[in-house]
């Protein structure tokens, strides 16, 4: 009895998990400037890859990981330069951010997610995983006030990974 009452209701919680689309992977070569982002790449990166963004706040949908066609579109050209471009063999960390609501642990979990989305992608694309070095910042550093100011938290910034730098958490936004 007991051993089916806990079988039905971890059936009833793995009912409740939010399904998550998966994105078709599509490489193009189209440069892209375009108003609104989840993904940050570098200045380093977008210089040494030749990628054309402006410099405008990242964002993901509240509660999302999803990525945007443009921000495939971007991903695709950092794919191109960390397999065959200036960065081949270079490692690049992806830090996933959240806005400030929410509980910790759970904008942890958010962050790391939105991290592994841009990870999955970039692999399905051929950039080796040992090349990607994922982590989760989540709230830490959110400095939103208002809706304007948390989707400027709610991204992916991608770095050249430093070696002499022990974890990437030492990572901030706008360096």
């Amino acid at each position: 009895m007991t051993a089916s009452v806990a079988a039905c209701a971890l059936l009833t919680l793995a009912g409740c998990a939010k399904p998550r689309a998966t994105a078709p992977v599509e490489m193009t070569s189209a440069r892209v400037i375009r108003p609104a982002h989840e993904v940050d790449v570098g200045e380093d990166i977008r210089r040494m890859c030749k990628i054309e963004e402006p410099k405008r706040t990242p964002k993901f949908d509240f509660d999302s990981s999803d990525l945007t066609p443009a921000d495939r579109d971007v991903l695709a050209q950092v794919a191109r330069c960390l397999i065959e471009g200036p960065l081949k063999g270079r490692h690049v960390d992806l830090v996933g951010r959240a806005d400030p609501r929410g509980e910790t642990e759970y904008n942890m979990g958010l962050g790391g997610e939105r991290s592994a989305a841009v990870e999955q992608y970039l692999t399905a694309l051929g950039v080796d995983e040992d090349q990607l070095n994922t982590t989760s910042r989540g709230e830490l550093d959110a400095k939103g006030i208002d809706e304007d100011g948390w989707q400027a938290d709610r991204r992916v910034d991608l770095k050249l990974h430093d070696p002499a730098s022990k974890s990437v958490s030492a990572l901030t936004p706008g360096e």
